[in-house]
């Protein structure tokens, strides 16, 4: 098989605008799939991506299609939407020549449709613009057009129209996607193999397994390999292809997208972004080393704790299989007083976050505790000494404190001229400053801001959807640090300090912060046989204060007559031993307390 007649592309869009349903279509098209086995978001393989109807993780599928006689390898990636999944999106991109662009009819070009636009385009990948959701009563699709064209400076007829749901105008992508997207560049058969690692599994039988894009040479079985970055050896236990599942193949040739099974049982010696070449040009691995992808920042950074003390290792073995399949994740080891042994995580943002959480639960039967979320803080202490923090529990006591900095990033939001107010609003109340507005039309504008990342993070963006009735999008990037006026609030439980529940606030609303949290606590910790103090600190001062009252044991119901002072006795006695258990008596505190700190 030449590369002339193989096409690698993916999709790529803003949340919700139809990927995966014009995949689907895709698959039914080139009868990839067979009708009785096709289902909708086949190529979401999580059930928790099904249940959420977003896509989580890329997914790849080799498809054959016949066009002008010829028959032509499809190689599809389909990609995350959402803003916090934008890595796995520059994955894929770097695994193929061209990308579809799908934006809906009905909404127009979203604030992520443009961040991934630009990440296609920095790859310098062929773009296909695509108007999605044609059949409906609502859409603009000439509209939706004239956007694409003043954004890509296209022609108009570049643009297709179709029906991911009903299949209208499918056909003429697939054919759009052979006549436009260039077939991978045809190096020479002699050429030595490297294969670019664009994501990974862990396969309980044939260790890792490397998902591949073959830039020169072949791979087949029994090929003794080498990964350039990590050092390890290996030996190719099987190639093959996504259909969508795995299908063994024979060979892998320059130009493919496949798989290798690596047999390695340690998920960090394959690492995404590595160049994997043959065991004998090891000494030609830095000359041979693909370009690897841009490194991944973590924006958000939270404790993960097994909610039982005896499953670490079973979560440390979680987090480095996970770590294969998101690449985004970052963790290293940490350790609480209360809680203790656990990990330090870096997420891209609060859903990553939620989700990795309930992949661990539901996919490796762990169970965790999340701590609330921080970002990173640069800090120069009075020696002179710089620091990163990136928890409450590791922030220097104010006193030791010259100052502090912590991470802004640009923001850009979509949203009609009417919600313009309630916007500028909403970004003034989380501590933006704006920058300047652009207008794609006379009811449509992009507007640009700066913010803390740190105000953005919790429920910025649901705050946007509410005043907008639902239709602003953003999206945002760092964009360096600042000054910030920020301190650490120690919450304590039975006058006990809990690390996990601390928080970094900033001065000015540290104490209408204090008042809320100590209240929600209240209303979740369950009550106990003694009186329990909630309270919020800064410094050691107590800045606000609730007490969750006991339980009452009726001790006199035993009685039955007799003198009044028995009971009195008895009533006395249960009121030293509720003293003493204020003293010395210990609070079991609720998982739920710890995500109802997630929001603000």
């Amino acid at each position: 098989m030449t590369s002339d007649i193989i096409r690698n592309f993916c999709i790529i869009a803003h949340i919700d605008h139809g990927k995966s349903t014009l995949a689907d279509r895709l698959l039914e098209v080139t009868g990839t799939v067979e009708e009785r086995r096709m289902r909708e978001q086949y190529l979401d393989q999580m059930d928790l991506e099904r249940e959420r109807g977003i896509t989580i993780k890329l997914q790849p599928v080799r498809m054959e299609y016949v066009f002008e006689g010829v028959q032509y390898v499809i190689n599809l990636i389909d990609t995350p939407g959402h803003v916090d999944f934008t890595y796995e999106v520059s994955r894929s991109l770097a695994a193929v020549e061209g990308a579809i662009l799908l934006v809906d009819a009905t909404q127009g070009i979203q604030a992520q449709t443009l961040a991934n636009l630009y990440l296609a385009l920095d790859q310098d990948l062929t773009i296909i613009p695509v108007v999605n959701k044609i059949d409906l009563p609502n859409a603009d699709a000439e509209g939706v057009r004239q956007e694409i064209v003043q954004v890509l400076g296209c022609d108009p007829e570049d643009v297709l129209f179709i029906s991911a749901k009903t299949g209208q105008g499918v056909d003429a992508v697939l054919d759009a996607v052979i006549q436009r997207v260039p077939p991978p560049s045809a190096p020479s058969s002699e050429e030595t193999l490297t294969a670019l690692i664009f994501d990974s599994v862990y396969d309980e039988y044939m260790g890792v397994i490397a998902y591949v894009r073959l830039m020169t040479g072949s791979a087949e079985r029994g090929d003794d390999l080498f990964c350039a970055a990590t050092g390890a050896r290996c030996e190719a236990e099987e190639v093959g292809f996504f259909r969508p599942q795995k299908q063994k193949g024979k060979k892998l040739r320059a130009g493919e997208i496949g798989y290798i099974a690596t047999g390695l049982k340690d998920p960090s010696q394959c690492r995404v972004g590595d160049t994997i070449l043959l065991a004998s040009e090891r000494k030609r691995a830095r000359a041979l080393a693909l370009p690897g992808y841009r490194e991944v920042k973590p924006m958000v950074f939270a404790g993960l704790y097994p909610s039982d003390g005896d499953e670490y290792e079973r979560l440390r073995d979680a987090m480095e299989k996970m770590h294969l399949t998101d690449s985004a994740l970052t963790f290293e080891p940490d350790a609480s007083s209360v809680l203790g042994f656990g990990f330090r995580c870096g997420f891209l943002g609060l859903l990553h976050m939620e989700i990795v959480r309930e992949r661990l639960e539901r996919e490796y039967d762990a169970g965790v505790i999340v701590t609330s979320p921080s970002v990173e803080y640069r800090v120069s202490l009075a020696s002179g000494e710089d620091t990163i923090v990136h928890s409450p529990q590791s922030f220097p006591d104010p006193s030791l404190i010259d100052s502090v900095q912590e991470p802004w990033v640009s923001v850009d939001i979509f949203t009609q001229q009417k919600y313009i107010g309630p916007v500028m609003d909403s970004v003034r109340a989380f501590r933006g400053e704006y920058d300047r507005t652009e207008y794609l039309d006379t009811d449509r504008l992009l507007v640009h801001v700066h913010m803390p990342l740190s105000s953005i993070l919790v429920d910025f963006y649901d705050t946007l959807k509410r005043v907008t009735s639902g239709y602003a999008s953003m999206s945002y990037q760092l964009a360096g640090y600042r000054p910030a006026d920020v301190q650490r609030m120690d919450i304590l439980i039975a006058e006990e300090p809990v690390p996990a529940l601390a928080m970094i606030v900033y001065k000015d609303e540290a104490y209408r912060r204090a008042r809320v949290v100590v209240k929600k606590l209240k209303e979740i910790i369950p009550r106990q046989q003694f009186v329990v103090k909630i309270q919020a600190a800064i410094g050691g001062k107590i800045i606000a204060a609730e007490r969750l009252s006991a339980l009452r044991k009726d001790v006199t119901a035993k009685l039955y007559g007799g003198d009044v002072t028995r009971k009195r006795k008895l009533l006395e006695k249960q009121k030293k031993g509720k003293k003493k258990m204020m003293r010395h008596g210990k609070v079991s505190i609720p998982h739920e307390a710890y995500l109802a700190l997630l929001k603000k």
